[in-house]
């Protein structure tokens, strides 16, 4: 082998290591979307994909937006299902008192700034760890969504659908637009705009680059300038606003909330979602495309599971499995990079 040739083949295993490196996510996806094809051959259809993306936005897709922030500065939020579960339940009770969504969609979004902040407090201000200062969050949360709906369902109207505000309401989960003859459903537009912005705000924005240094080394960040109490309090308040909003699409979906289940697994998936996208869990590393393709690969997977008649009751298993597989693969990466 001459020369030359060597050096064709070092070039392509560059490109390679590149390619696997800072885009498995794309590689992942690509693979899964093959997968489904095999599995559903109608996978492509316009309504199983719209499907996708509204059942991505309803749950845990603009959470997942807000958690890339928090895993890429270095943290954890556990308390985000807890978050939607008492927001969405007393965000009806609002709803009814005041027959008004948008006054609902304010107490949604003003609820999980709230309880985002003091998550943020107790971490940044408090020094506590951010995994126990969240676990108390959602244990706090779900005891009390409990206590005032007494284990059962928070019900929109008391489920009399020919009350006004309950159709205007049902539009914002389940209404869409046409889009040259096609039915792009709310949730899937509201998941790609604000897709959008999270990227703006974390390759073009202050507050982006800080979540990244913070994320990379907290000591270093704060000896260049950068306020890391602050900076963990914005992510922490950020995700809770993301919180707030799909709590306000989730109640809509579903029209009753139940306060023992409702949000039940959304921190393991909006995780899932951001590790199979690429983002390094140590922190100071993600992108939030990453996170978008990865909470649909999520859902896809979870399609491929139905199209295969996998029990529901193993996606807690299989959430597991993802975050399990996503780390291990990022430790392999780091290990060869250094």
């Amino acid at each position: 082998m001459d020369n030359q040739t060597r050096s064709r083949l070092g070039s392509v295993k560059s490109i390679g290591k590149t390619v696997l490196s800072e885009y498995s996510y794309l590689v992942s996806f690509v693979l899964i979307v093959t997968i489904a094809l095999v599995v559903n051959p109608n996978f492509l259809a316009w309504r199983n994909i719209s499907n996708i993306f509204a059942q991505s936005a309803t749950t845990t897709g603009l959470i997942a937006l807000g958690m890339t922030m928090v895993i890429c500065a270095g943290m954890i939020d556990i308390s985000v299902g807890a978050q939607v579960a008492i927001i969405s339940g007393f965000g009806i009770e609002v709803l009814n008192y005041t027959e008004n969504i948008w006054l609902m969609l304010g107490f949604c979004v003003l609820f999980g700034c709230f309880i985002g902040t003091f998550n943020g407090l107790l971490i940044a201000k408090g020094r506590m760890p951010a995994m126990i200062a969240t676990l108390a969050v959602q244990t706090s949360c779900r005891a009390i969504v409990n206590h005032f709906g007494q284990g059962g369902p928070y019900t929109v109207a008391s489920g009399m659908a020919h009350e006004e505000f309950y159709q205007s309401f049902r539009q914002v989960g389940n209404g869409f637009l046409d889009v040259f003859g096609l039915r792009v459903p709310y949730p899937m537009i509201m998941f790609i705009v604000i897709a959008l912005l999270f990227g703006l705000i974390m390759q073009r924005t202050r507050l982006g680059k800080h979540i990244y240094a913070v994320g990379s080394n907290a000591t270093s960040a704060r000896l260049a300038g950068v306020n890391v109490d602050r900076t963990r309090i914005m992510v922490f308040t950020i995700t809770g606003i993301m919180c707030g909003f799909t709590s306000w699409i989730y109640a809509s979906k579903l029209m009753a909330v139940a306060a023992a289940s409702a949000g039940n697994l959304f921190e393991m998936d909006a995780i899932a979602a951001v590790a199979i996208g690429g983002t390094a869990m140590s922190g100071g590393r993600g992108k939030i495309i990453g996170t978008f393709l990865g909470v649909l690969m999520f859902k896809i997977i979870n399609n491929i599971l139905v199209a295969a008649q996998v029990p529901t009751f193993l996606n807690g298993a299989i959430s597991g499995a993802i975050i399990i597989v996503a780390v291990l693969l990022q430790n392999v990466r780091n290990r060869k990079a250094a």
